[in-house]
């Protein structure tokens, strides 16, 4: 439920409304404002990067993954309602509070991933993980339904389609915060507290010691730097979808609304078969199967030049983005040990804003030195999909998880 409450905000906020809307309507299509919208992305990152580790270890100290995930989710949920506010020039506004929200939403996602060990079995990590992000696409799926027709009813109330923004992030805040509520009132800490007297309850001190032990967890190691390069490319097409599409291929906002809702259950039906598909096939090769897709994805974009082939585009990166979300989260969970998960899903929430900062920048900074070269950015996204396959090439599955049993005997589950 919780991936069906916060989807919703990556959709519409990230994806497929307010990106395009701070583009055209709060920076006023200035040659700057793509970049400035990427960079105030990679500033929340930049801070998750710093509170997410720190976050996460705190949490499996004090079992208090279900309290951190609460105050995550009132300022994601306040930040979002504030976006509502801004509006033509207020790019300050805009920025501060898109940091504010981002930096709430990814620790939020760093946290319920977090209990993802606790509630699968090890052989079933990539099934439980694909219901997660399938289910969280269908929550994605009803916000952006709410806003489309909240957008489309704006002429009988007497204002046009970007003036009914402001009513969508309304919506996408209710939405977070009602759906929400089912993981705070029906979901288990089965967590210990950390004894105090223990130097290891101290945040800082779990990650020192975690940090020493870095170079024992190789495969874990390659994979947040595959995470890295390819959730740079995700978080691209994920934060960059919307202005593409307005920009390149001459979308209307409703066009683009609608686009993203059909784009939803393409990446809905994506996590949920892979799910199950991972666990058949093993998670790294159904990992390396979406990367290529991915791949496919940039060069079929780029050449698209008519609106049925970018539909495809949209879609195949719909196919790739759940399943590849899904593998990702899986793997982490299969390689980290129960009782310091939020801890290691802090770090691969290092791994992946990392990628969320690289990403948008470099397409920002290309479209901008290009002078506006939508799709030679898009193009050289590809680049980071095949980076993430020759770190993928190092990623050994049975032999992370032996390293996991080896080192945590009395926390690690069966193989």
């Amino acid at each position: 439920m919780y991936d069906f409450a916060n989807s919703g905000y990556t959709t519409v906020v990230l994806t497929a409304v307010f990106n395009a809307y701070f583009v055209s309507v709060v920076a006023k299509n200035e040659e700057w404002a793509t970049f400035a919208w990427t960079v105030a992305l990679g500033i929340s990152y930049a801070i998750v990067m710093g509170l997410g580790p720190l976050v996460g270890a705190w949490a499996d100290a004090h079992a208090a993954k279900k309290k951190a995930l609460a105050v995550s989710t009132l300022i994601c949920v306040g930040g979002t309602f504030a976006l509502a506010f801004a509006g033509p020039g207020m790019v300050a506004w805009a920025v501060v509070f898109i940091i504010v929200s981002n930096v709430a939403y990814a620790l939020g996602e760093n946290l319920t991933a977090a209990f993802l060990p606790e509630l699968a079995r090890p052989e079933s990590l990539g099934k439980v993980s694909g219901w997660g992000w399938s289910w969280g696409y269908v929550g994605g799926l009803i916000a952006l339904a709410l806003c489309l027709a909240w957008v489309l009813t704006a002429g009988s109330r007497g204002s046009t389609a970007s003036e009914a923004v402001s009513g969508t992030m309304i919506i996408t805040a209710v939405v977070f915060g009602l759906a929400a509520l089912p993981t705070f009132l029906l979901l288990k800490e089965r967590a210990v507290p950390t004894p105090p007297a223990n130097v290891e309850s101290h945040a800082m001190a779990r990650l020192l010691h975690t940090a020493r032990e870095a170079a024992q967890y190789r495969d874990l190691l390659w994979l947040f730097a595959c995470g890295t390069c390819y959730q740079a490319g995700v978080a691209t097409v994920i934060t960059l979808a919307a202005i593409y599409a307005e920009q390149v291929m001459g979308f209307k906002t409703q066009d683009t609304i609608m686009l993203i809702l059909v784009v939803n259950v393409t990446a809905a039906i994506g996590a949920f078969a892979f799910g199950y598909a991972q666990d058949r096939i093993g998670k790294v090769m159904a990992l390396r199967i979406t990367i290529v897709g991915w791949v496919l994805m940039t060069i079929v974009a780029y050449a698209s030049t008519t609106t049925a082939l970018f539909w495809v585009a949209a879609n195949l990166a719909g196919l790739c983005m759940g399943s590849s979300q899904s593998a990702g989260r899986a793997l982490v969970a299969y390689f980290s040990p129960k009782e310091r998960a939020a801890e290691f899903f802090g770090l691969w929430g290092v791994a992946t804003r990392l990628a969320s900062i690289l990403g948008p920048v470099t397409y920002g900074a290309v479209s901008w030195a290009t002078g506006g070269n939508h799709r030679l950015a898009m193009l050289l996204t590809g680049v980071f999909f095949i980076a993430a396959l020759g770190c993928l090439a190092f990623v050994n599955e049975r032999r992370g998880r032996e390293r996991v049993a080896m080192l945590n005997p009395a926390a690690a589950a069966p193989i």
